[in-house]
């Protein structure tokens, strides 16, 4: 019996859907199981039977402890990461219409580094305001900066096909580094100094479970609110006139969209430093497997950001012994030649 042309596309939707899922259970078992000390699988599948389960598999209390309350933590925040900081790349992108938006080069990110270290080396807020919460005042005012910068300069938030809000991004993260800088310098100790530098390259060394209650709800958000707008995307990528005409609520849908990248993006720095390259380039990888509409694009960029940050942080654990390196060090070895192949192909495109 031959299946109608419907029936195929709902197949092969599902096969390239469990590939993908099970892409992301591989990917984390991996970062289970490879580190400094490697744990067969069969102890990390057993490991997560007694916890989960209820199992009673009789196994080593350090070997227990390693895989519940470090390695799987890391993984899981890892995958969060990837993919709210691979989706607020792409809605960017589709909302600006430039292929060169992302959190980290429109400055969101280093906003968002500014506001958690202002929060937790300054004091700023007296202790009424938490990491996150300040991460997030600071990716919003970044953003709403670079705008500004953009829109004076003849763009605007709408642009396509030049470069003033890019060069507002870069110079807006310029600002917002030294800012951050700044309070290290002034309000900072040695040690301070030490560890806040390590962790705003990307650290995932104190992933633990009370960041992956934050990581995991902004991560789904995140992912739901580009689902519920993907109609909306598709409409942007002919212009917010275009949309407009389409019926589309403007204004309000790039506030919303911009409002939950830059939670997202807050969050996910407040957790584990500003990492880049993710939103830049995993969005243009899914584009390149799935197509331009955003029903597919937006769970195709989070499940591939997800796998992208767990390698990255497998790698950073492993690739020199003995020693763990920024992840944000792997993510910009492999994004910084993305950027220039996605410059090449900007320049020779009619």
């Amino acid at each position: 019996m031959s299946l109608t042309a419907s029936q195929e596309i709902y197949v092969s939707r599902l096969g390239r859907g469990t590939l993908g899922f099970a892409a992301l259970v591989v990917a984390v078992l991996a970062g289970i199981c490879i580190g400094e000390t490697p744990i067969p699988v069969s102890i990390v599948l057993q490991t997560l039977a007694n916890r989960i389960f209820g199992s009673a598999y009789v196994l080593d209390p350090i070997d227990m402890g390693v895989i519940w309350n470090y390695r799987l933590p890391r993984a899981i925040i890892a995958a969060c990461c990837g993919s709210g900081l691979a989706i607020s790349g792409m809605v960017l992108q589709s909302l600006l219409r430039n292929a060169l938006a992302d959190p980290y080069l429109l400055g969101i990110s280093a906003g968002a580094s500014t506001g958690a270290v202002a929060v937790t080396v300054a004091g700023m807020g007296a202790g009424a305001i938490s990491m996150s919460l300040g991460a997030f005042v600071g990716a919003v005012v970044a953003f709403a900066l670079v705008a500004i910068m953009a829109r004076a300069a003849g763009g605007g938030v709408t642009l396509h096909g030049t470069g003033q809000i890019v060069l507002a991004g870069i110079a807006g993260s310029q600002l917002f580094n030294a800012l951050t800088s700044f309070i290290i310098t002034k309000s900072a100790n040695a040690e301070q100094a030490r560890g806040i530098m390590f962790w705003l390259l990307g650290n995932l060394s104190g992933a633990r479970w009370p960041d992956v209650w934050l990581a995991v709800p902004i991560a789904l958000v995140g992912l739901a609110a580009c689902i519920w707008y993907a109609r909306a995307l598709d409409a942007f990528a002919f212009g917010a006139e275009s949309a407009s005409s389409l019926g589309i609520p403007v204004r309000r849908v790039q506030v919303v969209l911009i409002g939950f990248t830059a939670l997202v993006t807050a969050v996910m720095v407040s957790i584990v430093g500003s990492i880049g390259f993710v939103g830049l380039v995993i969005p243009h990888a899914a584009r390149f497997l799935v197509g331009v509409r955003h029903g597919r694009l937006g769970p195709a960029t989070a499940l591939i950001g997800a796998v992208f940050l767990i390698t990255a942080d497998v790698l950073s654990r492993t690739i020199i012994p003995g020693q763990v390196l920024p992840i944000g060090v792997i993510t910009a070895l492999v994004g910084a030649p993305a950027f220039a192949v996605i410059l090449i192909r900007g320049r020779r495109a009619p």
